[in-house]
């Protein structure tokens, strides 16, 4: 399996601040939600799209001080996928080199919120979603 990484674009970068009655020494626990969406070009069956979103959404149950989402997609080209076990790895291949971008992003939101920046956490290969970990049968996500 070969695969190389052909550009990241930034699809949806949002920062709202929620006005939210706090106490003075309140904590908010701060869950972000990661999905991901993989497809394939029709026409090119080398060209791969790996969409990575994270969001954090205030709620009445759960308020939060700010929402946001931010949703970057890397294009990849790959070849020589020859089954579902390196399709498997070429999609945890190409979450792990998206995720830094994501991080940076929404480090970067959020700071340039003037708000104390959030750190998205490091996350190891393979470990960010249940079917990478196996624990989970893998949805089809992968769209054509």
């Amino acid at each position: 399996m070969k695969y190389a990484l052909r550009g990241i674009t930034a699809e949806e970068l949002s920062y709202s601040m929620n006005r939210i009655k706090m106490d003075k020494d309140a904590k908010f626990e701060i869950k972000p939600q990661f999905s991901r969406t993989v497809r394939r070009v029709n026409e090119n069956d080398k060209v791969w799209f790996l969409s990575l979103e994270v969001k954090v959404e205030s709620t009445e149950e759960a308020p939060k001080p700010f929402n946001l989402k931010a949703r970057l997609v890397g294009v990849f080209e790959a070849e020589d996928i020859a089954d579902e076990m390196d399709r498997r790895d070429l999609v945890i291949n190409m979450t792990e080199i998206v995720y830094p971008y994501l991080r940076a992003a929404v480090s970067s939101l959020t700071a340039n919120a003037f708000i104390n920046p959030m750190m998205l956490p490091v996350i190891p290969a393979g470990t960010m979603f249940p079917e990478d970990r196996g624990e989970v049968p893998a949805e089809d996500s992968l769209q054509n």
